[in-house]
Parts: C-alpha cells; sequence; structure tokens
C-alpha cells in the first residue's frame, strides 16, 4: 500500500493532494523551486525536496529531479495534480520504470489521449459522438481546401498536438484557409514541436460540456455527470458550474454511460474527462483530458466525493468506493477561476498579497495557496485561487458566489475579481444563456 506520495506540482493543486494524503493517513512530499521556496505546499507537506531554479523545465518539469526527490525521501507514488507533467507518458513511463506508482492513467493512455486524432479515432470505435472533420492529419493547403468544401465552412484547424487554445484557427470561408492553415501549422510547431493539424467543422453557437469520468483499471467504470465550462476567453475557462443548465436529465444519463462504457472498455483507471461541443441537443467530441481538472471541485460538491482521496484508492488497487446508481445530484456548484491579471488586457500581475482574507460561510470553498506577505512568482501560471459555492438550486448558488465574492480580499496585485464582480450580475449568466463565444464579445463591450 503507498504510505508516501510526492506531488510534482505546486500551489493550490498541490494543497488540495495534501489535504487529501492527510485524511487518508499518507504522508505528503511537496516538491519546490527555489522561488517557491516559501510557498504554501511547502509549509503543509510532511517533508519538503528543493528540485531546482525557478524555471519550470528545470524544475517542476524535470523527470531527474522529481525521480530523484523520490529516491531521496522514500516517497512509493507520484500525483502530477494537473499541468506540468500530469499528461506527459514519456514521463509515466519512466515513472513506473522505476518501480514507482504513477496516480493517474497509464502512459498508454495519455499517449493515445494527447494526439487529437489519435483519440478522435479511439472515440468513434469506441461508440462516442465526434464532430464531422479529416480522417486524420491534414498535410496540405490543397487538402484543407478539399476537407473544406467536403464538410462546409467554417472550419477550425488545430494542431495535432495542441491545447489551452495553442494552434487553433478559424478559416470562415475558403479565402481564409491558406493563413489559417499556415498559422496553425506555425503554432503548433512552435508550441508543441510539431505542425501536424486536423480539421474540424467549426460549430457556431456551441456550449463546452465536459463528462467527468473515473475508472478502476479493470474495466470498470463510472461517470460523475457533466460540467459546463462554456464562459472562455481564447479558450481558457474561467467559470464552470455543475449540473450544465440546460442539459436534461435523459441526455446527462445518455451521454454519461456512452463516456462511462468506453473508458471501461479500454481499462481506463483514474480521474478523465471527455469534453465535447454540445450544440441543438447534440455532443461531439473535441478531447480527452486523461488527469484531474482545474474544475473538479464542483463535481466534488454536487456528488459529495473526494475525487482525489478515489485516485489514490484506485492507484492503490482498491475498488471505487462507489457504484453509478449511488451517484445521485445534490444541488448546483460553481467555479470561477481568480488569477493575477490586469484586465482589460488579462496581463500577468505576479508581486505582493499586502492582504488576503478568504470568504466562508455554508457552501463556500475556497482553494488557494495565498497568504498575507506571499510574493507570487513571476515564472508559473497566473491561476491564484478557485473560488466554489454550492447551493440546493443554480439561483442559491449564484447568489452564494455573488455573497462570497464581496467577501473576498487579495491586496497588493491586481486580479480578476472585477470579471466576476459583473458576471455574477449579468442577465444571461443568471439565465443560463450563453456559448463558447458569448464571453469575448461581451469582454469587448463591458471591459474596453
Amino acid at each position: 500500500m503507498i504510505e508516501k506520495i510526492l506531488i510534482a506540482n505546486r500551489g493550490e493543486i498541490a494543497l488540495r493532494i495534501i489535504r487529501a494524503c492527510r485524511e487518508m493517513g499518507i504522508k505528503s512530499v511537496a516538491v519546490h523551486s527555489t522561488a517557491d521556496s516559501d510557498a504554501m505546499h511547502v509549509r503543509m507537506a510532511d517533508e519538503s525536496v528543493c528540485i531546482g531554479p525557478p524555471a519550470a523545465s528545470a524544475s517542476y518539469l524535470s523527470f531527474p529531479a522529481i525521480i530523484s526527490a523520490c529516491e531521496i525521501t522514500g516517497a512509493q507514488a507520484i500525483h502530477p495534480g494537473y499541468g506540468f507533467l500530469s499528461e506527459n507518458a514519456k514521463f509515466v513511463q519512466i515513472v513506473e520504470d522505476h518501480g514507482l506508482t504513477f496516480i493517474g492513467p497509464s502512459a498508454e493512455h495519455i499517449r493515445i489521449m494527447g494526439d487529437k486524432i489519435t483519440a478522435k479515432d479511439t472515440m468513434k470505435d469506441l461508440g462516442v459522438p465526434c464532430v464531422p472533420g479529416s480522417d486524420g492529419g491534414v498535410p496540405t493547403l490543397e487538402d484543407a481546401l478539399k476537407i473544406g468544401e467536403e464538410i462546409g465552412y467554417p472550419v477550425i484547424i488545430k494542431a495535432t498536438a495542441g491545447g489551452g487554445g495553442r494552434g487553433m484557427k478559424v478559416a470562415q470561408s475558403a479565402a481564409d484557409m491558406e493563413q489559417a492553415f499556415m498559422t496553425a501549422r506555425a503554432e503548433g510547431k512552435a508550441a508543441f514541436g510539431n505542425d501536424e493539424v486536423y480539421i474540424e467543422k467549426y460549430l457556431t453557437t456551441p456550449r463546452h460540456i465536459e463528462i467527468q469520468v473515473f475508472g478502476d483499471g479493470k474495466g470498470k467504470a463510472v461517470h460523475l455527470g457533466e460540467r459546463d465550462c462554456s464562459l472562455q476567453r481564447r479558450h481558457q475557462k474561467v467559470f464552470e458550474e455543475a449540473p450544465g443548465p440546460i442539459i436534461t436529465e435523459e441526455e446527462r444519463a445518455k451521454i454519461g454511460k456512452i463516456c462511462a462504457d468506453a473508458v471501461a472498455r479500454i481499462n481506463y483507471i483514474g480521474a478523465g474527462t471527455i469534453e465535447f461541443l454540445y450544440e441543438n441537443g447534440e455532443f461531439y467530441f473535441i478531447e480527452m483530458n486523461t488527469r484531474l481538472q482545474v474544475e473538479h471541485p464542483v463535481t466534488e460538491a454536487i456528488f459529495g466525493v473526494d475525487l482525489v482521496r478515489e485516485q489514490i484508492r484506485v492507484a492503490n488497487g482498491l475498488p471505487l468506493s462507489f457504484e453509478q446508481d449511488e451517484l445521485e445530484i445534490n444541488g448546483h456548484a460553481i467555479e470561477v477561476r481568480i488569477n493575477a491579471e490586469k484586465i482589460p488586457e488579462f496581463a500577468p500581475c505576479p508581486g505582493t498579497i499586502s492582504a488576503y482574507h478568504a470568504p466562508g460561510g455554508l457552501g463556500v470553498r475556497m482553494d488557494s495557496a495565498l497568504y498575507d506577505g506571499y510574493k507570487i512568482p513571476p515564472y508559473y501560471d497566473s491561476l491564484i485561487g478557485k473560488l466554489i459555492v454550492h447551493g440546493r438550486d443554480r439561483e442559491e448558488a449564484l447568489a452564494r458566489l455573488e455573497r462570497a465574492l464581496s467577501e473576498l480580499i487579495v491586496d497588493g496585485i491586481d486580479t480578476t475579481l472585477p470579471l466576476f464582480d459583473a458576471l455574477v450580475v449579468n442577465e444571461d449568466v443568471a439565465r443560463g444563456n450563453y456559448n463558447i463565444h458569448w464571453l469575448e464579445k461581451w469582454l469587448e463591450t463591458s471591459f474596453n
């Protein structure tokens, strides 16, 4: 059994994992760069190891440094959190080769789902509905133009190895194709070292709906409903909720079963999220994230489960602690991602926290690594906290979010809190009347 876990991450997700370990009686090891010596996850873990200088490439992304930290501390397992090495198949293979347990899916499943074309082909074979598009990579502009003609414009060109909105360009017509095609390839090459792209039909008013799945690695899996993550800026989620405000019970049960059956058939282990575009009652697969999601707390809130604890259980070879028919939705939950950014530019804004006060009360959860006097380093992602609220219904959750936002204090830096102060009282948000393009259009008139 796992007695000590090394957490190959930082910030609020590292704290999240430390808390789960402590409740399970498992020792935790924090790794950190020199820039994070005073970070909260370093203070809270049972042990800590400095693994390198500030640059992530020389610390949090360093295979040798993390494996060495395991050997030094006697950690038997590694939890990657999200980001960094959480979906790096090569790293997972190295972890396994060193006789350590990776708390997450197998290297094979990460490899399959990390390549967007292979993932789409796999999901098609497993009966998951997909967006119409190219069968595999598109090598030339001529091929791209032919596919655009076949499936109809607008189309979206995506880097095969892409993620986070990089390497994605829309062509509204054949006249736009050359620039979009070449730009997507160039961005894919620059960001991921791979210029292969594929093409899909571009849906004009879709919502972003994702299904949380969980497998035991032995042919059994369940789904934990959906999250609506349609409020996005540059393909980055900022506001997530569960359940989705427009998804019916029948739709949830149908697509949930399809997803659970799919991951069960491939003996998937641990947490995963199957993401869809949803339009006119139809779901279209776009990708699978083979890790814990930033927005996992909203699912935890409505189902009353600890997904990190469950990850550790199945990594230990234990069965799932719940059956599908035991999973019942209770109320509504919303999460907002708070970044150290100055709006309207959304430019990163590192600095020193002069005052911090987390909101509290019934149905309020604040996941953050902030504290008074903490100096936010400029080297990493700008996410500094996640505010999660839970209510008996969506109306109560929104009211609770408005109240919690009014209590939250983060002084000394600019943050995206003004964005959420405005969103929580917006009529379209209150009605759930938005799609993946709504936020960017609204921002053009509201913060410029």
